[in-house]
């Protein structure tokens, strides 16, 4: 498994404009928005895709969720409405191998 850009921005080797960090998870705003509100929400254990991600991990998958609903909340957008999206391989849209959660 290559190493991703997400993987050197957990770790600090390229800046990010981060806006939310716990042990698992880590978010920073999408350098190429394609909204207003455009942040990325990525655990910090590196799975490629969705596909990857195995049933013993649904907690984590559920901390990313609750995660961008917090941000949500927190920046005053919940109310109005927000969109989460996850691609999944070349096909659903993914260029970033490393399993990330879009709030829109």
């Amino acid at each position: 498994m290559s190493d991703s850009i997400f993987g050197k921005i957990i770790r600090r080797e390229i800046p990010a404009d981060i806006v939310f960090e716990d042990e698992q998870v880590i978010a920073f705003r999408d350098i190429s928005p394609q909204a207003p509100v455009h942040v990325l929400f990525v655990p910090k254990r590196r799975f490629d895709t969705l596909n990857d991600v195995p049933d013993s991990e649904a907690l984590l998958l559920g901390r990313l969720m609750l995660a961008a609903q917090a941000y949500a909340k927190t920046i005053g957008i919940a109310d109005d409405g927000y969109r989460l999206v996850m691609n999944c391989n070349r096909n659903g849209g993914q260029t970033v191998y490393h399993l990330h959660l879009h709030l829109l």
